[in-house]
């Protein structure tokens, strides 16, 4: 009955998601609700400097990545709606953006869900986060279940189920009440 109340209104973008969809991690579902009725996230808005010294600024996506390989595929996937389990350009979700993103950048395969790709990193402080270094975040059952791509200056890039592929901080508060570890492959 909830659900189909639900479906009536546009806050319950989320549920309606999930009930066409055959889900095996109920604990994801949860969290993703939770975060798309919490979070009022405002996307990060690229500022485009005049000083052009570097040739590392990106005016798409308005930060520094010194990484070229790493900034041009984050702009090739930058804006990509969200899909739960999606894996294309078309629709993806926050680990299978970050397993592609360090499949093209690094040649590194990663699992596909984002508690695999913690298992499988080694713990890095925040205060010693580089660029390219992994991101994790929690859900209310303090499981790992998000992950983004850390690149400076406390923003990250991820897929957020409510704008797809995007910039954020780990400042927000949000973020940085559920940020969990920092992390590099193993």
């Amino acid at each position: 009955m909830m659900a189909m109340v639900c479906l009536a209104t546009t806050s319950c973008e989320t549920i309606k998601r999930f009930l066409t969809t055959d889900l095996e991690e109920e604990d994801f579902i949860i969290s993703q609700l939770y975060a798309d009725e919490i979070v009022n996230e405002k996307p990060f808005i690229p500022t485009v400097r005049a000083d052009r010294r570097t040739a590392s600024t990106s005016v798409k996506l308005g930060v520094d990545i010194d990484d070229a390989k790493l900034r041009k595929t984050i702009e090739e996937w930058y804006g990509t709606p969200y899909l739960y389990g999606g894996c294309t350009k078309s629709g993806v979700d926050c680990s299978c953006f970050v397993g592609n993103v360090y499949k093209s950048v690094y040649n590194i395969t990663l699992k596909r869900t984002a508690n695999d790709i913690y298992q499988q990193s080694q713990v890095v402080s925040k205060s010693k986060l580089r660029e390219g270094d992994l991101v994790f975040f929690t859900n209310s059952n303090n499981k790992v279940s998000h992950v983004g791509i850390y690149l400076r200056d406390d923003m990250f890039v991820h897929s957020s189920t409510s704008h797809g592929v995007i910039i954020s901080k780990l400042t927000d508060t949000y973020w940085s009440k559920q940020f969990y570890k920092g992390g590099k492959v193993k």
